[in-house]
Order: structure tokens, then sequence, then C-alpha cells
């Protein structure tokens, strides 16, 4: 192979290296989402933080969730629940 192509084969291996390590650094939107979410779960009290939870019995939490009554908790439970502004203090707070 000749010095031109070697050349080029190697600054393209090394972009390759800084694009990769850039990804692992700062994570997906939706990852961060699924740690938002996770967090507000596992800071609810009780066992029915989410309609898609289990009570105690085994049974859907439902509208016996903290999601679905008023007043007190309000837990995030779906992708949507979450703002493009809570990812970013997300990503603010999680820098270092």
């Amino acid at each position: 192979m000749n010095r031109v192509g070697t050349s080029f084969i190697a600054t393209l291996a090394l972009l390759c290296a800084f694009n990769a390590s850039g990804r692992e650094a700062t994570p997906a939107d939706a990852v961060i989402v699924q740690r938002i979410i996770e967090n507000s779960i596992a800071g609810y009290p009780g066992n029915c933080p989410c309609p898609y939870n289990t009570a105690l019995n085994g049974s859907r939490c439902g509208k016996r969730s903290a999601y679905n009554r008023a007043g007190g908790y309000a837990p995030l439970c779906f992708k949507e629940d979450v703002s493009r502004d809570m990812v970013q203090e997300y990503r603010q707070r999680n820098k270092g």
C-alpha cells in the first residue's frame, strides 16, 4: 500500500476512535430518560408508583398507583413524562 493510502487509513481509524469514545461519554437521550424514570420510581416509598407495577397481592396497580392519584407523589412512569429540560438537567448534574 502506498504512503497516501496508509495515511488515509490511519486518519480514518483515529476519527472512528474519537467518534466512538465521544458516544460512550454521552449516553443517548433514551438511556437518560430510562434512568430518570428508574430514579423517580426508586424514590417512591410505596409499592405502587406506576400503573404497570404490581401490588403486594400480585395484581396490577392500575388506577391505585401514585401516578393516577391526585396530590402527593407524582412519579415519572413513562417516557412522555420526561421533558427535554429534565434530560439536559440530568446531563449537567452527571457531567463528571
